[in-house]
């Protein structure tokens, strides 16, 4: 059997980290299989749905590096991958449903629901349909429909009925029938809900695993019953643990905005959101960068965390550093963007690429060291001025002859303020350093004076002259 597994986000809003997860998830089970990973959009909330979104998670989901093998804009024998477009396949499964008589119209009002639920969580009892037009006549049905009222259809859940199966991730489950009620299957204005159509579309897209988030947990034993009454292929569940803040709460934008758009935007690599998502509830047995084939043999169901996934900001940061040292030069440039590549000479392009790579987490940082290398002044914040004033007036001074004796060879001039001044290590690196750069940390001083050239490095020192002398 082939594996088949699916995505299936509401174009509602923009994909964010658990949207992304379950979806990787779901895609690398698939490839470690040879299997396929199915993109299906389910829109039939007409209210919300925008094709914006449909286009933006299409879009975020490709950044990632994740491709779907049926769905929109790839033909399968499954389609349509729209909900909207399978309204004609949900009427036949009503219509079964109706006539063995296994849904019945509901007429209660939201009030009237509402007002159900309190009163059972008053008495400390889990909120669930209390049967009220389950046993109604024909003849009552047909008076309250020559009424004008709109019915929601409601399915029969049979009583005293345990529902068992085994979560892949979560392990053995079981619900009593007694406890979840019955559920709508079509809302009064004749739309499928999410219950319904998202199992019909599992089955009869022939989906074998479900991999989705543990707050669908409960969604399951209803699903279940509604395939097994159809006789429809019931597929393999799992259900992911949630993404948790440090508050331990759910991942929600109080904890910052986490959408792959915004992340997109930020300037993380795909490389380093892919790699920090698939170890964000899943153990990996290896720490090295993977793309997304040699992740997928790294992938593993029985590795799946049971518990929380806390959001750890230093191990996506881990990450993403580690994904800009793995690019090389044209790919650097790539990301950095037109902004940076304007502020370089095409000339210096590679010396600079190479320079601060291992000092840059986004494409501002570059940015930054563009304008510290390629414009005349650095600007120094207060630390940096007292790091000049301690040196001395005399340390440039003598840093100025040796740079205009030696120019950019950075030993020769080392050498010389040593046996001149008697400085070493810190006292003397820190310094030029700051009178080069105005900043305390960054690329190698043999690389800046590269970058600078002896014109502007002599320029850089004489201003340092003058700072350390209080002349500026």
């Amino acid at each position: 059997m082939t594996v088949r597994t699916r995505f299936s986000p509401s174009p509602t809003g923009l994909i964010h980290l658990g949207n992304a997860r379950a979806a990787l998830f779901a895609a690398l089970f698939a490839k470690k299989n040879q299997g396929i990973f199915v993109l299906r959009i389910e829109d039939t909330d007409a209210t919300r749905s925008e094709e914006r979104y449909v286009e933006a998670l299409q879009d975020d989901l490709r950044w990632l590096g994740i491709e779907w093998q049926e769905g929109p804009g790839v033909d399968g024998p499954y389609g349509p991958y729209w909900q909207s477009q399978r309204h004609s396949i949900y009427a036949k499964y009503y219509k079964i449903l109706e006539d063995k008589k296994l849904i019945y119209p509901c007429f209660c009002t939201d009030q009237e629901l509402n007002l159900a639920r309190k009163i059972q969580l008053s008495r400390g009892q889990a909120p669930r349909y209390s049967g009220t037009c389950r046993h109604l006549s024909t003849e009552e049905i047909e008076k309250r429909l020559a009424a004008g009222h709109k019915p929601a259809w409601r399915f029969s859940m049979p009583k005293n009925v345990v529902i068992e199966f085994v979560d892949v991730v979560k392990g053995p489950q079981a619900f009593v029938s007694d406890d979840i009620g019955d559920f709508i299957v079509r809302r009064a204005d004749g739309t499928p809900p999410f219950l319904f159509c998202n199992a019909i579309d599992d089955a009869t897209m022939e989906i074998t695993h479900v991999i989705r988030g543990e707050d669908h947990l409960a969604n399951t034993p209803r699903q279940i019953m509604l395939l097994k009454t159809l006789e429809l292929r019931i597929p393999h569940y799992g259900h992911l643990s949630l993404i948790v803040g440090d508050d331990g709460a759910p991942l929600s934008k109080r904890h910052g905005s986490f959408s792959i758009q915004d992340l997109r935007e930020k300037g993380y690599l795909p490389a380093a959101v892919m790699n920090y998502l698939a170890r964000l509830g899943h153990t990996t047995d290896t720490q090295e960068l993977l793309d997304f084939n040699h992740m997928s043999e790294h992938f593993y169901l029985e590795k799946l965390s049971r518990s929380p996934a806390r959001f750890d900001k230093t191990q996506l940061m881990y990450w993403q550093k580690t994904a800009v040292q793995a690019l090389d030069v044209p790919g650097l440039w790539r990301w950095l963007g037109e902004s940076v590549a304007n502020q370089v000479p095409e000339s210096a392009q590679t010396l600079f690429a190479e320079t601060v790579k291992s000092n840059i987490e986004f494409p501002h940082d570059a940015l930054m060291w563009a304008n510290i290398f390629f414009h005349e002044n650095v600007h120094l914040d207060e630390a940096a001025l007292t790091i000049v004033r301690e040196a001395g007036e005399q340390f440039f001074v003598e840093a100025e002859l040796a740079v205009d004796k030696y120019g950019i060879q950075l030993q020769p001039v080392l050498t010389d303020l040593k046996q001149t001044l008697g400085v070493n290590g810190k006292k003397l690196f820190m310094p030029l350093r700051v009178a080069l750069t105005g900043k305390t940390h960054g690329p190698e001083l043999a690389h800046i004076a590269e970058l600078l050239g002896q014109k502007k490095m002599t320029h850089r020192l004489g201003q340092a002259v003058k700072l350390a002398s209080g002349v500026l």
